[in-house]
Formats: structure tokens, C-alpha cells, sequence
């Protein structure tokens, strides 16, 4: 069974982002009091203890993410405030604390801000450190659409970071001349629901809404945004293999699609592939249940507000996670171009161009009937968890026959409700 724990009163007021460090035995939490907490595992008990507490931006904290530790113990966080922030914890002499028998002066921590990132020009919705085999490098998307890549210059001081890469998400085309349309490549193995709702109210409404305000009030020079912050980025998470290079997944905007970007010192950003779960999609594979469903016709209108990319560990494809405010986990397969080629040859397909990408919907599960605010793989991409409005954490696990379904939920109310196959072992992240 999985075992739960709880932090009594860990913020003045709501929670945000929690962050593992890479060991998992430390936990960085924000929150809208504009604090910064980290918490140290004691594995005895199985208790997590304050380590630090701090003030760390003039506004809300919005999220955090850990550097690998071969770099330090280096801690970004992003902020309401329009800025990104490094952290690095530092020793001191504690000279306040008493001597014993003549032992030197004891030592302590605490956190030391290195430096500020002011280039948004709106809220900094996520911030995430590059795997480590790609130097010491942050990635942030605010709600001025825009994708921007950090490097640092000088370590270890940490005082000087580089703009790398500025992408404006949405000006970005969705697919590059090489790179293949979802329509194309689409195919489900898990019942699709069609008839969510969104805060209770029906999809269909709330896209006619979102669609009318956007054709009323259009802003200049801004294709696909509306007037509202909202209408901005929303997340990002980056690809740990390195064999494909520095490749991205952000969603940004209210149409419901992540961008998988490739980034390049030699040449401009470029999108790889776009995931796209609009209805217009091809519907010949997909199940639907009974009942009301959405016209095919109508388009996506609701943001993606979390992605997280699995870890590979050794798979010949990648899997991406995505949850959106309409309500959705959807899970992505994405088949490099090696392994894509390959198949599309053996199907004698021969209108998709060779060295492109596919990708295929695996999973689309709208159990959280509300919108999804965090979704994360454990460390071996086996188990997905998800967090909702609902007030549960989900757990999602493949069959052996590779079709995903759900494997549980944690809940306040009914913490021991867990399903019985769910192999703690693989220590899924909840959120």
C-alpha cells in the first residue's frame, strides 16, 4: 500500500509548486505568501522537518525547480512578480551557538540569492533547469508568450546568465517543412471521453464564450492572443535524452496544443511536432461512450496547464503527459524519426517525409471532472500521477499490453482508497 504524509500548516496561504530534489529526500515548497520552504526527509520516522524558510519575491512564487546536484545545490524559482530567481544554500559560522568542551565554531546554512532574471514582461508561470548534460541552463515561459533559455556564464558564482533563445511561442509555426501533422498519425487505445465538463459547465459553451471575447477584442500584433493574462504561456518540460538534442515541450495560448521545440545554437528554434488534441482529428480508431458529445466541428478552446516529460530509460519512444483546463490527462507516445521511418515503411506510407517525428494519444482520461493542475512521472515513466480541482491525486499505469488505465487515487477524505495494483516500488510522484 502506499504510504501517505501530511505537512501540517506548511504555507500562510496556497500552496503552488512543491519540487523534489534530485535525491528525493528534500522538498522545496512555494506559495501565494511569496515564501520559499524547503523541508528535509527524516527517514526514521518518515517526517518531513523545516530546513529553511524565506522571503523570496514581491508577489506570489509560482514555481521551483532543483539544478543536478553536480552543479551545487542550486534552487530557481519563478514569480508573479515578472522575474526568475537562482538560489544557491551557502555555510556559515554560527556564532551564536554554544562551544562544547573547546570544539571549533559549529556551522549552518542558508539560502543566498545569486540572481535575478527580469527580461518578462509578464507573470513567470514556470521555470525548469536543463538536464545535466546540457550545461548549467534554465528555461522559463511567462505570460507574454514567451519561451526564453537561460545559460550560465560564470560558475560556480552563478552571477551571470545569458539570454540564449527568446521564442515567441505562438508566432512559431506548428510543424516545420520536415516534421508531420498529427492528423496524420493519431490512433487511441484507451477510451477517449468526449463530454467533460469544465467547472461544471459544458465544453461547448465555454469554447463559444472564449471565442467570441477573443473576436471581440482582439490584441494587435499578437496572433492568437487574447487580452487577458491568461491567454500566455503556461508550462514547459524538457526532453532528458540527449541524444535528440535540446527538444522542449511547452504549451502556451488557449488552444489546447503543445509545442515540441528544438532548440539550436546554429540555427533558429524550430517546432518538431505538435500535439493537438482537437476534435477534428481523425475519429476512426477512437471508442466513444454514450450519451452528449462535442461537435467535431468545434474548436479547441482551453489551456494546456501542465506537460511533463517521462523519463526515457531505455524505451525506443518518448511519452509526454499533459493535463489542461478542460479537464483531460492526456498521454502522448512520440516516436523519433529513426523508429517512425521504419514504420511508416512497413505500412507503405509514403506521403509522410523521411526524418520526421509521430506521434499516437495512448491515454486520454477525464476522471478528475475538473481542471488538472500538475501531472508528474515517477523516476522509471511507469506511473503518472495528476492533480486536480477535485481535491485527488490520480495514479495511471500501462497494462502489459501497453494500454494505460487508471491505478488509484489519493484523496484528504479517503486516503486509504488506493488500488491494490499499484506497485509501490516504483515510488510514483504525487503531487
Amino acid at each position: 500500500m502506499i504510504q501517505t504524509g501530511l505537512i501540517q500548516n506548511a504555507h500562510n496561504d496556497l500552496v503552488t509548486d512543491a519540487s523534489y530534489d534530485f535525491y528525493g529526500l528534500r522538498l522545496a515548497t512555494c506559495s501565494l505568501d511569496q515564501r520559499i520552504k524547503v523541508w528535509q526527509l527524516n527517514e526514521l520516522l518518515g517526517t518531513w522537518n523545516i530546513e529553511d524558510d524565506w522571503k523570496a519575491h514581491d508577489a506570489a512564487v509560482s514555481k521551483l525547480s532543483w539544478a543536478h546536484p553536480e552543479f551545487g545545490t542550486i534552487l530557481a524559482s519563478s514569480s508573479f512578480d515578472r522575474t526568475v530567481k537562482v538560489w544557491e544554500q551557502t555555510s556559515y559560522v554560527d556564532s551564536d551557538q554554544p562551544q562544547l568542551n573547546g570544539a571549533s565554531t559549529s556551522s549552518a546554512s542558508r539560502w543566498t540569492e545569486r540572481a535575478v532574471l527580469v527580461d518578462a514582461k509578464g507573470t513567470v508561470r514556470a521555470v525548469e533547469f536543463s538536464p545535466q548534460h546540457f550545461g548549467l541552463k534554465l528555461a522559463t515561459i511567462s505570460s507574454d508568450n514567451y519561451l526564453r533559455i537561460y545559460e550560465c556564464l560564470e560558475q560556480p558564482s552563478l552571477s551571470t546568465w545569458q539570454l540564449a533563445d527568446e521564442v515567441d511561442v505562438l508566432s512559431l509555426p506548428s510543424a516545420s517543412p520536415g516534421a508531420r501533422s498529427i492528423s496524420q498519425t493519431v490512433t487511441q487505445a484507451t477510451p477517449t471521453h468526449t463530454s467533460s465538463t469544465l467547472e461544471g459547465a459544458s465544453v461547448s459553451l465555454v469554447a463559444h464564450a472564449l471565442q467570441q471575447q477573443q473576436q471581440q477584442n482582439p490584441a494587435p500584433g499578437r496572433p492568437g492572443m487574447g487580452n487577458r493574462e491568461a491567454d500566455g504561456g503556461w508550462c514547459i518540460s524538457w526532453c532528458n535524452d540527449r541524444y535528440w538534442g535540446e527538444v522542449i515541450a511547452t504549451g502556451c495560448g488557449v488552444d489546447g496544443k503543445v509545442k515540441i521545440i528544438q532548440l539550436s545554437s546554429s540555427r533558429r528554434p524550430a517546432t518538431l511536432l505538435t500535439l493537438d488534441p482537437s476534435p477534428h482529428r481523425s475519429q476512426d480508431s477512437i471508442p466513444k461512450p454514450p450519451g452528449p458529445s462535442s461537435s467535431d466541428n468545434e474548436p479547441s478552446t482551453f489551456a494546456v496547464t501542465t506537460v511533463a516529460w517521462a523519463p526515457s530509460c531505455g524505451r525506443s519512444y518518448q511519452l509526454i503527459a499533459t493535463g489542461s483546463r478542460d479537464g483531460h490527462v492526456r498521454i502522448w507516445r512520440v516516436k523519433p524519426p529513426a523508429l517512425a521511418d521504419e514504420i511508416d515503411n512497413d505500412n507503405g506510407d509514403s506521403d509522410v517525409p523521411e526524418g520526421s517525428w509521430s506521434v499516437n494519444l495512448v491515454g486520454d482520461f477525464d476522471d478528475h471532472r475538473s481542471a488538472v493542475g500538475r501531472v508528474e512521472w515517477n523516476i522509471t515513466g511507469t506511473v503518472l500521477s495528476s492533480a486536480g480541482n477535485d481535491g485527488r491525486v490520480r495514479l495511471w499505469k500501462a497494462t502489459a499490453g501497453s494500454v494505460w488505465r487508471p491505478a488509484g487515487h489519493i484523496s484528504v477524505e479517503q486516503a486509504e482508497e488506493i488500488a491494490p495494483d499499484v506497485d509501490m516500488d516504483e515510488n510514483p510522484v504525487a503531487d
